[in-house]
């Protein structure tokens, strides 16, 4: 796999959640940390989404915002 975006992830699908036209997967990381990507459920059947498959988390954003209390 090649692709430009510096922020890859590899993580585990731990759920899927359907809707009408969007799934909702979570996935965890290494560390435990969990990301939630919304989907479409066309997407999750060409991937062949399911729990427990091994998935890349790909982050490509022209900002990233923080924030503190």
């Amino acid at each position: 796999m090649k692709i430009s975006a510096r922020n890859v992830l590899p993580a585990t699908v731990v759920s899927i959640k359907d809707g009408a036209v969007n799934s909702e997967v979570l996935v965890k990381l290494a560390g435990g940390e969990e990301i939630v990507s919304v989907v479409t459920k066309a997407s999750v059947d060409h991937l062949g989404l399911a729990a427990g498959k091994q998935v890349y988390v790909v982050v490509k954003a022209s900002n990233v915002m923080l924030a503190v209390d």
